[in-house]
């Protein structure tokens, strides 16, 4: 009997873990109208190199974030492996988060690709994120991940 209640409290505990997950990312996670990189191809990046615009008709939801697809086979290739495609730091500018720890809005046509992950960066025509994260990369990067921890753990 203390067998089964154990089981049934440890089952219980993960499926709550579980949800809490989805509710994390959806609070922390930059979304517009409840769609992430507003609406671009997160795989576009990685096999076009270049940010395309998806289909509001070709989506996907990844543990509680959607994402629009360019194409049919772009929404595969992010199923197969959705982890690898999603933008770093909940889709927020990569070097505000490394900078100041704030969620700072992004130009989903200006990001980087290092090490397998996607970048973005704010950029408007008097500053580019992106020039500043190149210069200090390495430090940026540390202390961006372990800002984004702070936010999404």
């Amino acid at each position: 009997m203390k067998t089964t209640f154990a089981l049934l409290a440890l089952s219980l505990f993960l499926s709550a873990e579980a949800s809490a997950q989805p509710m994390l990312r959806s609070k922390e996670f930059n979304l517009s109208k409840n769609v992430a990189i507003q609406g671009y191809d997160p795989t576009a990046y990685f096999t076009q190199n270049k940010a395309v615009k998806g289909n509001s008709e070709i989506n996907a939801a990844a543990d509680g974030v959607v994402y629009y697809f360019a194409s049919q086979d772009n929404k595969a290739l992010f199923l197969k492996d959705w982890k690898k495609y999603e933008p770093q730091y909940g889709g927020w500018c990569a070097y505000a988060m490394g900078a100041t720890g704030e969620k700072v809005e992004i130009d989903p046509e200006t990001f980087k690709i290092t090490n397998g992950k996607l970048y973005l960066f704010y950029h408007t025509w008097v500053n580019n994120t992106l020039n500043k994260w190149n210069k200090d990369e390495a430090n940026l990067q540390a202390k961006a991940d372990a800002n984004w921890a702070k936010f999404f753990h």
